[in-house]
């Protein structure tokens, strides 16, 4: 940050009588003051290191490690930001349908369908079968645009990664990824 003036230069806050006096002081803080420009200029913009749709892009990397948020090298750097933007809903929805569906869509930039088998099945006598499949499972579909960043055998791992880490283990399921 070469050149950067520093706000508030440091002889101005000195008392009067070194301000006029003696020139070695005012060369002193003035090399005091291109010390501190860049230290001042981070904390007079800090709100905007800690907004993920402000901050510096290698900042991102660091905010998204505080909310909890990893995101793959494919994804591209607005959906990275609304990711961790959203981490706090993400989070909130994990395990549900909707928050699968959510993590996908940001995760792909794409349109995706989730299916699942339900919450639970009982009968209405005891003893009786529960109707429906007593299997529980889960079908996603995720359609990219043909100009994705993505390969598709890339994109097809990060998707089924993702389905598995959103998931109970014990629910079978199936990806299929489109284009």
């Amino acid at each position: 940050m070469l050149g950067l003036a520093s706000p508030y230069p440091l002889v101005t806050l000195l008392p009067a009588v070194y301000q006029e006096e003696d020139p070695f002081i005012g060369r002193f803080t003035a090399g005091l003051d291109d010390v501190l420009a860049p230290v001042i200029a981070t904390l007079d913009n800090l709100d905007a290191y800690v907004d993920p749709r402000l901050a510096p892009t290698d900042f991102l990397e660091w905010l998204a490690g505080w909310v909890g948020v990893t995101v793959d090298e494919h994804v591209p750097e607005h959906l990275h930001r609304q990711t961790v933007a959203r981490a706090a809903e993400l989070h909130r929805l994990r395990g549900t349908v909707s928050g699968l569906r959510t993590a996908l869509e940001l995760l792909t930039g794409g349109e995706v369908d989730v299916a699942d088998s339900g919450g639970t099945a009982v009968s209405d006598r005891p003893g009786g079968a529960a109707p429906g499949d007593p299997r529980p499972w889960l079908r996603v579909r995720v359609r990219v645009p043909a100009d994705t960043a993505w390969s598709l055998p890339a994109l097809h791992a990060a998707v089924e990664a993702a389905v598995v880490a959103a998931k109970p283990a014990h629910v079978q399921h199936s990806v299929e990824v489109l284009t």
